[in-house]
Formats: structure tokens, sequence, C-alpha cells
């Protein structure tokens, strides 16, 4: 009854993720206005899309982390996934990881994680991926941008507050993941060698599995 329930208010709440992600832009002028038309969005009564593809991966998410979550880890993993998702849906539209998004989730999801009595191994896990990402962005730049090392930190402490061997799998998941979807743009000729994704949603995949996998 729980990851039914889970589930459904995953999708609802998919309706405010599609919306506040289409508040946010490739290439915005003013990132403060652009954060104001996101609240804005969640303060008005959206309908779901006609095909509620976000709405249905919201619920999903959240049915999943229901599923395997035990009660302590649950809100946080819960909120964890519902950023995620909104992350996910921004970073394959823009190519962008917000700021306004990923620092004030930091503390939200520190908070979150209290119960738990892993805070300490969450933080350690926080500064661990964030520090191995920092090191890849600083060794190529050009193919990982800072958004993604900030995202790495907020990966990291949820996943390291269920173990380091969920830390190890959403280290190594997102990695793999995307190099995967890579060689399938190349084999299917729809890419090359200097073309450019987001990479943001094949490290939330990672994560998600981590989560899913390693109980």
């Amino acid at each position: 009854m729980l990851v039914l329930l889970c589930g459904v208010l995953g999708f609802l709440a998919g309706v405010y993720v599609r919306a506040a992600a289409g508040a946010f832009e490739a290439d915005p002028p003013d990132t403060r206005a652009e954060a104001r038309r996101a609240l804005a969005a969640l303060r008005r009564w959206p309908v779901p899309a006609r095909v509620p593809v976000v709405e249905l991966l919201t619920g999903a998410v959240c049915a999943l982390v229901a599923w395997r979550a035990a009660p302590p880890y649950l809100p946080g993993l819960l909120f964890a996934g519902l950023l995620g998702t909104l992350l996910a849906v921004v970073d394959w539209r823009t190519f962008r990881l917000p700021d306004v998004l990923t620092l004030p989730a930091y503390p939200i999801l520190a908070l979150l994680l209290i119960p738990t009595g892993e805070l300490l191994r969450a933080l350690l896990g926080a500064l661990a991926l964030g520090l191995l990402y920092g090191v890849l962005w600083f060794v190529r730049p050009a193919a990982m941008g800072l958004g993604d090392v900030k995202l790495a930190g907020l990966i990291g402490l949820a996943t390291a507050a269920l173990g380091w061997q969920s830390w190890a799998v959403a280290a190594v998941g997102g990695q793999v993941l995307g190099a995967c979807y890579a060689v399938g743009l190349l084999l299917a000729r729809k890419a090359d060698r200097s073309t450019e994704f987001p990479f943001g949603p094949f490290m939330l995949l990672g994560g998600l599995a981590a989560i899913c996998l390693i109980q």
C-alpha cells in the first residue's frame, strides 16, 4: 500500500515537476528571473500533460524508492527522488543543472537524513563523490560541467547514507550508463566523438540503481 500511495503521490508531484522544469532555459539572461518563474509555476494549479511522461516517470521513481527504502530513509530518499527527476528533466532539456536547485538541496537532504543515524557517513560520501567528479571535471572540463560536480555531491550524500556499497554503485553506475549511451549514439551514427549530451540524467539513474539494488 505504501508503494502504491507513493506512486500516486509521485504522479501528482510530477505535474509540478513538469511545470517547474519548463521554467528553465538553456541560456537564461537572468537566472534570478528564471528561479522566480519556476516558483510561480509551483503556485499555479497545473494540469497533467496529455501524454504524462514526466508525471509517470516521477511516480515510478517514488514507487521504487518506497519499495526499497527503510522507514528512516524514506523521507530523505523521496525528496532526493523528486529533486532528481526535476534535475534530470531540466538537464535533458537545457544541458544545465541550475545552482538554484542543487545548492539548497544539500542542507534539506542532510536534515532529512538525520533520523537514519548515518549523517556523518552521508556527508563523507558527498565530499568523496564531489571530489571524484571534481577531478574528472578538472581533467576534462569540456566533457563535464561544474553542475555535474555539484550533483555528484548530492548523489553521494543520498547513497552513502545507505552504505558504501550503494555509494560505489552510484559512483560507477553513472559513468557506465553514460558511456553506454554514448556508444549507442556512435553505433547508430547519430553522433560523433565530439557530440555533447547531458550527463546528469545518467548520474541520477546510477543513484537510483544504487537505492534499488543495494539494501
